[in-house]
């Protein structure tokens, strides 16, 4: 058990769970959460962190599920065997939890306020307007600037970390004794991931909250957390200080998880320059315009100042920033996703101009792999249609053979195989689902991948294979990446140049080494420090 710990808040002993007409998905799962503690759950994709915490809550639809052995106790009482009313009373109230993804876990057609006032009207009987003010303060508390002006925001108006901290604020608006927070910043940048992490932490102390983290990242955990559990297959492999399970882990899963850093990317000396790179760029501008009325001028907000790059055969330039510096605008622009100003040459071509129709047959060279593979590949279509969608477009002379065995050697590329090809995307795991977005993307052997941000969501184990995959297939076919990301050490392992930007301007870039060892610009250093103390 774990040493030292205080008296228990939830305790969750022998808890055993399968998926109704399936195998086991939790088995013997025990450990405990002190008052005022703070306790991460940590190990791989398809471990059973996430299925533990939402046992807690109850969650799980019933008719999914069943309990096979073990309770849940929270402050002595056996969740497990609350009615569903019950445990409606204690959500939000008792226990609250924090998702991981505060866009899809908020609802699009509510301003903030109105959800984050939902717990307090229905657990503390508050008036609308005493609801609203609340909400505002809760807001306030979070760090969220104007929070009068932004209560009545729509979610999609927020950047992803006032997101963030107003899925906090939802949170702890009914102040919980138990706080779930299942990984709160895994598409955070790192300064933002830092922010987040020491509000949770100050506001946790001042209401003498427990904290339950859900997280893979252990960086974090080292540097936040009291007490770790490892988890493994629905198992707890290890328990304990995090002291003692850091410097000294028993189990070998533990060591293997410390052991998956990502190592700087040796020889990144930058391929040589050719006369015609695969792509290049610039000077870009991407700017958005908002209509204030009739003899009214419009307000432009520029999201991309003069973006000038290139890149060469073989060439990996990352792409770092701050949430709303630019990155992924980048992206979609390069991608002619959405309107630019300023030039776009693939393999010398300008694209910047061409039509839909005529631009068609280009994007075979340009592909793009995103963030979040579930809702980048469709649940509707099996996983050799998603592959194969490219060849339909742009090779559709092939016969059914020809296509069925090119899908197969994408899957095979990626280290899946052919058992994959007539299954769905939620039949695969986290990492899975991202090698089946990338077999997507290489099939058509693109001059050009731009992948924005296709590890952030995934494990340090995980990660670790994805990237490695990603490096072979770019020795074998001489592919060029675009890596957007706000993970610097995976920015450090990757590429062989790095692009710095701030509110849509380049402020620093260079290759990879010479940016790290000796940053130049004050905001580099200010990214380069926030890494280093999450």
């Amino acid at each position: 058990m774990v040493e030292n710990t205080p008296k228990p808040i939830l305790k969750i002993e022998k808890l055993c769970m399968r998926w109704r007409g399936q195998g086991e998905a939790l088995r013997d799962v025990s450990f405990q959460v002190g008052i005022g503690e703070r306790v991460a759950l940590v190990g791989e994709s398809g471990s059973g962190k996430t299925i533990t915490a939402q046992s807690v809550l109850r969650l799980l639809p019933d008719e999914q599920v069943e309990y096979t052995a073990g309770r849940i106790l929270f402050e002595d009482q056996d969740l497990l065997a609350k009615s569903e009313r019950q445990m409606r009373a204690l959500r939000g109230r008792d226990i609250a939890m924090i998702f991981q993804e505060p866009m899809t876990a908020l609802n699009p057609l509510q301003p903030i306020w109105k959800q984050i006032a939902e717990g307090l009207i229905i657990h503390e009987g508050l008036s609308n307007k005493a609801a609203h003010d609340r909400a505002v303060e809760l807001l306030s508390l979070t760090g969220i600037p104007e929070p009068g002006k932004r209560a009545g925001f729509f979610p999609h108006q927020l950047s992803g970390g006032q997101r963030q901290r107003a899925m906090i604020a939802m949170a702890l608006a009914c102040k919980p004794r138990l706080l779930i927070a299942d990984e709160p910043t895994t598409a955070l940048d790192v300064t933002l991931q830092a922010q987040i992490m020491d509000l949770l932490t100050e506001l946790q102390r001042e209401m003498n909250m427990s904290l339950l983290l859900i997280t893979h990242d252990l960086n974090l955990v080292r540097h936040y957390a009291d007490s770790v559990v490892v988890m493994r297959d629905g198992q707890v492999m290890e328990q304990g200080s995090v002291q003692s399970v850091f410097e000294a882990p028993s189990h070998q899963y533990t060591r293997s998880l410390l052991d998956a850093r990502l190592e700087p990317l040796k020889d990144a000396k930058p391929p040589a320059p050719v006369p015609v790179p695969p792509l290049e760029a610039g000077p870009l501008r991407v700017t958005y315009g908002h209509k204030k009325g009739f003899l009214r001028p419009s307000t432009l907000f520029t999201a991309l100042e003069d973006v000038q790059l290139n890149l060469q055969p073989g060439e990996t330039l990352g792409v770092v920033g701050e949430s709303g510096s630019g990155k992924s605008t980048l992206g979609l622009a390069l991608l002619r996703l959405i309107r630019s100003q300023g030039s776009i040459r693939l393999a010398g071509e300008s694209i910047e101009k061409l039509s839909q129709r005529a631009l068609r047959s280009k994007r075979r060279h340009l592909q793009v792999v995103f963030q979040d593979p579930f809702s980048a590949l469709s649940p509707r279509m099996t996983i050799g249609n998603i592959v194969g969608e490219g060849l339909d477009v742009h090779e559709p002379h092939l016969t059914a053979h020809e296509r069925r065995r090119r899908i197969i050697e994408a899957l095979e590329d990626v280290g899946l195989d052919e058992t994959a090809f007539n299954r769905y995307p939620h039949e695969f795991s986290g990492g899975q689902r991202q090698r089946i977005a990338i077999a997507r993307a290489v099939i058509l052997r693109p001059k050009v991948l731009i992948l924005d941000e296709p590890t952030s969501a995934l494990d340090a184990t995980v990660q670790k294979q994805v990237l490695d995959l990603l490096k072979r297939l770019q020795i074998e076919h001489g592919m060029s990446y675009l890596f957007i990301t706000h993970d610097l050490a995976v920015v450090r392992a990757m590429a062989h140049r790095v692009m710095v930007l701030y509110e849509g301007k380049v402020v620093e870039q260079g290759p990879t080494s010479q940016l790290f060892e000796s940053p130049k610009h004050p905001y580099t250093r200010k990214l380069l420090g926030a890494a280093l103390s999450v």
